[in-house]
């Protein structure tokens, strides 16, 4: 599945991609031989689609959040083999293939996924063997977003840098489900309650904990950026988070326990539970300005996401000595020269492959040499050849 032998000056790339059946495309594939990979097109050819794919090399959703169904292109609806995407990864431990897809069969939908041709029931796994982070018009709404949507970004900053991270929210999540449904039951145990709550504690504070040392690690950067965009504080607050700021670890466990057992006539009439790393946040000021990101004017918003996502692969670049992929859709068309000169100047220094996305060739010719143009016409696509932005 291509050369063996890592086809960008890079640390981390993908030198080959295979998709089925995935959203409008029925059937790509592309060869990959550089840095940067800009993707053209009109609207609806497909592009965010492609990016979408790549994000599905990690835990979670992808960057559209979209149930595993809706991906599967209209009309393969109810064939056997559902979609699929193959990539082969190309980083410093060397080549690796991941295949992950979908499919329904027997009134059940399932996810799979597959490393070296080894299957990986732990999707958490994908975060040791990719890094890949994206900005995406939706997420302009970020700071004025439900929490909710500020968390998952949170916890993809954190398992960028701590892989293990992605499995500690499952194990929480999961132990969640499992006591809201004990608690719905018509008789609980107690016993079984008590078993849940117990990893429910060790899970949170390891989320919590984990959650705190990564944003702190990644603030110091966002607060001396350099590279034209604002600096900014970046912390989490939730009460798990503000308990560790003054107790150890173990007897945050037992606090957070005690109150579990306290909530469960409440959690069991609402659902969920009351208290958790579930509920916490991220808060951004912008320090020129002075106020949080949610006070900011919608363009100083959209600084402050680049900001955070640039530092944060900065961040990555230092603690796994390689830079993370990154996906960004439609980011580049909306700045101005300067600061697009800016994102390529940073992004050229994670030694890592990045992949844009938009409809004009005009701003990425900046690139030069360094990028391979992929043209999209619904649903095929071509592969060009390296910095020809005027085909």
């Amino acid at each position: 599945m291509g050369c063996e032998t890592p086809p960008v000056l890079g640390s981390l790339a993908v030198s080959h991609l295979a998709l089925r059946n995935f959203r409008c495309h029925r059937a790509l594939a592309l060869d990959l031989q550089a840095a940067a990979v800009v993707l053209l097109g009109p609207n609806g050819a497909g592009k965010t689609s492609l990016l979408e794919a790549l994000s599905l090399l990690t835990p979670g959703r992808g960057l559209r959040g979209a149930r595993m169904a809706e991906i599967l292109r209209t009309d393969a609806a109810g064939t056997a083999g559902g979609w699929s995407v193959r990539a082969r990864l190309h980083a410093a431990a060397g080549p690796s293939d991941i295949h992950t897809n979908f499919a329904a069969a027997g009134g059940r939908e399932r996810r799979q996924i597959s490393i070296d041709g080894q299957t990986v029931r732990d999707r958490g796994r994908l975060a040791d063997a990719a890094a890949v982070m994206w900005l995406t018009p939706d997420m302009d709404r970020l700071f004025t977003d439900a929490p909710a949507a500020r968390r998952r970004f949170t916890d993809r900053l954190v398992w960028s840098v701590d892989p293990a991270h992605a499995s500690r929210v499952a194990a929480y999540e999961r132990a969640m489900q499992q006591r809201s449904a004990v608690l719905r039951g018509d008789n609980p145990d107690g016993l079984w309650l008590n078993a849940l709550e117990a990893t429910m504690a060790e899970q949170a504070v390891a989320v919590a904990a984990a959650r705190k040392h990564t944003i702190a690690r990644l603030s110091a950067i966002a607060e001396a950026a350099v590279d034209g965009f604002p600096s900014a504080t970046i912390g989490v607050r939730g009460p798990v988070e503000s308990w560790l700021d003054d107790a150890p670890a173990l007897a945050v466990e037992d606090r957070l326990r005690a109150e579990l057992t306290r909530s469960r006539e409440k959690d069991r009439q609402s659902g969920g539970a009351a208290i958790g790393p579930h509920r916490s946040d991220l808060s951004v000021v912008h320090l020129a300005r002075g106020r949080p990101a949610e006070a900011c004017s919608t363009g100083e918003q959209k600084m402050l996401l680049i900001a955070i996502v640039l530092a944060s692969a900065r961040l990555h670049r230092r603690e796994r000595n390689a830079g993370p992929l990154l996906l960004l859709d439609e980011v580049i068309a909306h700045l101005d020269d300067r600061h697009r000169r800016a994102v390529f100047e940073a992004v050229g220094s994670l030694t890592a492959q990045t992949w844009y996305a938009g409809c004009d060739p005009l701003p990425f010719r900046p690139l030069g040499a360094t990028g391979q143009v992929v043209f999209l016409k619904d649903p095929q696509a071509t592969a060009e050849g390296n910095g020809d932005f005027d085909a």
